[in-house]
């Protein structure tokens, strides 16, 4: 059974920086691609960052693509999602999932496991 645990969210001024982290058990990290999603209340679920298994491979949401930057370690079993510049409208429950497979995947449909979310709040 694999597991996400998703750390680091909190409450942050805006053009502050917070960094998530995902945990992952299991031993064949290393082989799936994994992504970032983030759900605003009252609104659906989106994509916002991903990563191939090597981390060659890197694709964002155009809202977050300058400011936000996706990087994983393999040794750690860890995906990180480094958020600077943030705004009031980056407030939502992140979520971290992992891909079917080794490739960056952008839908939430090829994502087959998913962490319980960790809440970020940017006040103005």
């Amino acid at each position: 059974q694999v597991q996400l645990v998703e750390s680091g969210g909190g409450l942050v001024q805006a053009g502050g920086s917070l960094r998530l982290s995902c945990a992952a058990s299991g031993r064949t990290f290393n082989s799936y691609g994994m992504g970032w999603f983030r759900q605003a209340p009252g609104k659906e679920r989106e994509f916002v960052a991903a990563i191939s298994w090597s981390g060659a491979d890197t694709y964002y949401a155009d809202s977050v693509k300058g400011r936000f930057t996706i990087s994983r370690d393999n040794a750690k079993n860890t995906v990180y999602l480094q958020m600077s510049s943030l705004k009031p409208e980056d407030t939502a429950v992140y979520y971290c999932a992992r891909g079917r497979d080794g490739s960056a995947y952008l839908t939430s449909r090829q994502f087959g496991y998913w962490g319980q979310g960790t809440q970020v709040t940017v006040s103005s």
